[in-house]
């Protein structure tokens, strides 16, 4: 059942949803050569906890991280580790889930490591490019299907692939609630779009094909050919005066 909240519910998100935010922010600030993903995910917890936040992933059906660091063709739910360090010419996905006095905020960014190729910039600008070509979508009485639908588009007319195997999600007072969102769709179709709707948005997207594939640890996922994958990620909400972007707080970010 699709949970729709009011103006003060909505109120609440934004506390979550800036928390991750500042989060997101302060992890770019570190992300360099030579940091481990362990150094890395210590930071964005300390910020959230200082908040007199959660991580909401920390534990999460046994998620060991309170971040998911993925680097280069890891598309989501990277491990943070000691052992991993990031490299000249990487590019790295955070993503930071924020739990505050009852509602989670959700996002997620891809940074590039120093100077990368023009392809891996390429595909970190059409992945985030291809969130905004969503929203414009989340309209009231616009349907799920045209939100999909406008994502995959933008990403196949840019020469990349839209992972169909991981989608967005319904987001609250539980970090995943209904409706499922998927990146890819057709329009008209799916459930209509009303006031008090709150989704986490969430492309991920491919150089390559499509295709996934789940690593022995039972959470990293990766490119099924090898290839770099880039995701960009806002918690949002639909009001009676139209979009709100709860967890982006640099508008170039």
């Amino acid at each position: 059942m699709i949970q729709l909240k009011n103006p003060l519910q909505i109120k609440e998100m934004k506390e979550a949803g800036r928390i991750t935010g500042e989060a997101l922010l302060i992890a770019r600030e570190h992300i360099r050569e030579g940091i481990s993903t362990y150094e890395l995910d210590k930071i964005i917890r300390n910020h959230i906890e200082k908040q007199g936040a959660k991580p909401s992933f920390l534990g999460y059906h046994g998620f060991p991280g309170s971040a998911c660091i993925s680097i280069n063709d890891e598309v989501i739910h990277g491990i943070p580790s000691k052992k991993r360090f990031l490299s000249e010419g990487d590019i790295v996905k955070i993503d930071v889930g924020a739990y505050y006095k009852g509602y989670h905020g959700d996002a997620a960014r891809t940074v590039a490591v120093g100077k990368v190729s023009a392809e891996a910039q390429k595909l970190i600008d059409v992945t985030r490019e291809s969130f905004f070509e969503g929203i414009k979508k989340f309209q009231i009485g616009n349907r799920l299907g045209d939100i999909g639908h406008a994502i995959d588009a933008y990403v196949v007319a840019n020469g990349f692939s839209t992972v169909k195997k991981y989608i967005g999600h319904g987001i609250g007072q539980a970090l995943h609630e209904s409706p499922d969102v998927p990146n890819y769709g057709t329009e008209g179709r799916g459930t209509r779009l009303c006031q008090g709707l709150t989704l986490a948005i969430e492309p991920m997207v491919n150089i390559g094909r499509d295709d996934v594939k789940e690593m022995g640890d039972g959470w990293t996922v990766k490119t099924a050919d090898g290839t770099l994958s880039a995701h960009y990620e806002n918690t949002v909400a639909l009001t009676s005066e139209g979009l709100i972007v709860m967890t982006q707080l640099d508008s170039d970010f």
